[in-house]
């Protein structure tokens, strides 16, 4: 496949869904593996929801995604039976990270898109459907509000800002396998200024999968750090939730907290620049394709990643 000017697609007012004929009924069955984490899953989901009508097919996702979005989301997508998928030939389409101009000209009745896509510029150019589809159930809205107004306390005009910090396996993969680095003490450190020196009161809300290092890490001398869940990492559902409830994001690395920087839709602050330029992540990933451009990004310290060079 050849892809075209990535700066075409990263310019948002450039994308533009084709001309299909209003009274064109969509054909045929388009769906998309069903791999890794929620962060993955919504990507996977939009860019399937997007494609699929771009090229004028009908949508259909697989059981185990629907079970896992479905508990979170009012997703609208019909589901289909894993056992259709041995009884189908279906035109197996990879896709990489961002979108390229083959990608509105596919052919094929039974699509079935691998991969996992999460770029904006897949379907920008229709977020509020996006957004409408990742709308939260009424009973998680009424649990993550709960919550929120229960840590206020005596505060008056606080301005919520969520901060997913992602762990776990990233502290080991990003160094040793793409030639990067997770988000530090002093990344955290100038985001949360950013947002002390803006508004009168920001609390910030923190989940993390690695609770004990943030803790030791952030700075809370101001009393306005909350670590939600009585400081233990909740279940993704229930964090992401909660995180999208607030009024702004900072972001580390990873899907997670990309989108729970788009469903928020304040300011955003992310972890750029975080691998070195010889990366093998980076013929995986760009940047610029990841990150809205009114996102806020602060580059990445990477000498520890230099340190090592001989």
């Amino acid at each position: 496949m050849q892809s075209v000017d990535l700066q075409t697609y990263c310019d948002i007012t450039n994308i533009q869904e084709p001309e299909i004929s209003k009274t064109k009924v969509p054909t045929g069955m388009w769906t998309v593996n069903a791999i890794g984490r929620l962060g993955n899953l919504m990507g996977e989901y939009a860019t399937l929801y997007a494609l699929a009508k771009m090229n004028g097919h009908q949508a259909y996702i697989l059981p185990e995604m629907h079970n896992q979005l479905a508990k979170i989301f009012k997703i609208t997508l019909p589901v289909f039976q894993s056992e259709v998928l041995n009884h189908i030939k279906w035109k197996n389409y990879g896709l990489h990270d961002w979108m390229s101009d083959e990608y509105r000209h596919i052919e094929g009745e039974y699509v079935h898109f691998r991969g996992y896509p999460c770029s904006f510029t897949f379907y920008h150019h229709i977020k509020d459907e996006i957004l409408r589809e990742f709308t939260f159930h009424d009973f998680i809205k009424e649990e993550s509000n709960n919550y929120l107004r229960s840590i206020i306390g005596d505060k008056k005009n606080v301005t919520f800002v969520g901060i997913h910090v992602r762990r776990g396996d990233y502290v080991h993969v990003m160094p040793n396998t793409w030639k990067g680095v997770v988000a530090d003490k002093g990344y955290l450190q100038k985001a949360m200024d950013y947002f002390r020196q803006k508004y009168e009161n920001p609390l910030f809300v923190v989940t993390s999968n690695g609770m004990d290092w943030c803790k030791q890490n952030i700075n809370n001398s101001l009393d306005d750090v909350h670590f939600a869940g009585d400081g233990k990492e909740g279940s993704p559902g229930r964090d992401f939730a909660l995180l999208a409830h607030c009024n702004h994001t900072i972001m580390t690395i990873g899907t997670f907290g990309i989108w729970v920087g788009y469903l928020v839709g304040g300011e955003t602050i992310y972890l750029s620049n975080y691998t070195l330029p010889d990366s093998p992540f980076l013929k995986l990933f760009k940047y610029e394709a990841a990150f809205l451009p009114e996102w806020i990004g602060i580059p990445a310290d990477l000498s520890p990643l230099l340190n090592k060079k001989p």
